[in-house]
């Protein structure tokens, strides 16, 4: 029961209690696996990457730094996994930050992040925990609207409280 729909999409993560906001509005298509299972497929908008120079020359001591802004040519691609009862994302793409998620309500999931291979672990990623307080799943037969809110934890540290929230236009 392989079908596929192109629709515009919203993506947006906030957080409720850091300064931090990400909005994505693009096509993405939505492939329906089972009756409530989906893939959501998008191609995000490239991650801005800054490198910064500095002369160690004492002439140039007190000027600003030079910022040097460029955009990767390869896109990045999100991939969301829906159902019900968890919702699995993925980015990756461009040799740049990629992640995957994995949220379930009231379940300890696994958030990891990958480095770009400048790194010096490039192939370690970075292992959070997240807690997944709610997870709402709206639509009739095709989803409309998604809304994750969880806790982002490192070891007893908490990095914050996050909404994802996803609307597909039908």
């Amino acid at each position: 029961m392989l079908t596929h729909h192109r629709k515009p999409v919203c993506l947006s993560v906030i957080s409720t209690d850091l300064p931090f906001w990400s909005v994505v509005e693009t096509a993405g298509t939505l492939y329906q696996k089972d009756t409530d299972r989906f893939h959501l497929l998008l191609t995000a908008p490239p991650l801005i990457t800054c490198e910064l120079t500095n002369s160690v020359s004492s002439e140039n001591a007190f000027l600003p730094k030079i910022s040097d802004a460029y955009a990767p040519s390869s896109p990045r691609i999100l991939w969301l996994e829906i159902s019900p009862y968890r919702v699995i994302m993925t980015m990756q793409g461009n040799g740049q930050v990629s992640y995957r998620h994995f949220w379930e309500q009231g379940v300890y999931g696994i958030s990891r992040y990958w480095l770009p291979t400048e790194s010096l672990q490039p192939n370690n990623p970075i292992r959070l925990r997240n807690f997944t307080k709610t997870l709402t799943l709206n639509g009739n037969h095709l989803p409309e609207h998604l809304r994750v809110e969880y806790e982002l934890w490192a070891e007893k540290v908490q990095l914050g409280s996050y909404i994802l929230n996803l609307e597909i236009q039908h």
